[in-house]
């Protein structure tokens, strides 16, 4: 919409539409609401009133608080919200609390590494079992200090079909998970599996890729650390 505001007098409303594959009538709403807020859908106006309650919040916390911290004093003013909805508009306003600790990099990649194309194309839906596998890893803070944590998960019914818990972060680590979703599927040629990954120096070692062969997986690579391209992973770290 910003894009037709800003080009629509040098080009027209109608072709710009056109080529974005957006009806007109999509952005003349568009142009109605911003003209007389009075029309925008209800969540929107509710969204703004939580925004205002959020940045109050925040700033009173002196920029400390995070989404969680945030949602209980919401909640302590009287202002009925889902913690889900707060973390959605922190996070669309930029705003975040302050972390304890260091922060930590899963994905690292190697651009002189050889890469395999991306056959998913953020397509996470298949038909059958046994057709793509997403895998990731991630880490979990614990009393001890925190733990990476990978997974292999059947994109056919998000089923986990594999996962290994380790203090580093090796290739042999993540090969762990790929060993016992291996083992406990036992994929064939006929089934033509893809392996969905990241761009993650772990997921491009050698004795990673030699085991895919054998294993007669097809390797996809996406974008570094992206979540969209490992979408069904990230709905699993939110559990």
């Amino acid at each position: 919409m910003s894009f037709i505001d800003a080009h629509r007098e040098d080009l027209g409303i109608e072709p710009i539409c056109h080529e974005l594959a957006i009806a007109p009538s999509s952005y003349h709403e568009h142009a109605r609401r911003l003209a007389d807020p009075g029309r925008r859908p209800a969540r929107a106006r509710r969204d703004d009133e939580i925004k205002a309650q959020i940045k109050r919040v925040h700033e009173a916390s002196s920029g400390l608080y995070g989404a969680r911290k945030v949602w209980h004093q919401l909640l302590r003013d009287g202002v009925a919200v889902a913690r889900c909805t707060v973390e959605r508009l922190m996070a669309a306003m930029g705003l975040a609390g302050i972390r304890r600790g260091k922060t930590t990099i899963t994905t690292v990649s190697n651009p002189k590494a050889p890469c395999p194309l991306d056959k998913v194309n953020r397509e996470f839906r298949v038909e059958r079992p046994n057709a793509l596998w997403v895998v990731d890893f991630t880490y979990v803070h614990t009393w001890a200090g925190f733990v990476y944590v990978a997974f292999v998960i059947d994109a056919y019914a998000r089923r986990i079909v594999g996962w290994k818990v380790s203090t580093s972060a090796t290739a042999g680590f993540v090969l762990d998970a790929l060993e016992q979703a291996i083992h406990a599927r036992r994929p064939g040629p006929e089934d033509g599996l893809i392996h969905h990954s990241d761009r993650g120096v772990q997921y491009l070692a050698m004795n990673y890729t030699q085991r895919l062969a054998e294993a007669n997986l097809v390797p996809s690579v996406g974008s570094v650390g992206d979540s969209y391209d490992c979408e069904k992973m990230h709905a699993v770290w939110k559990v």
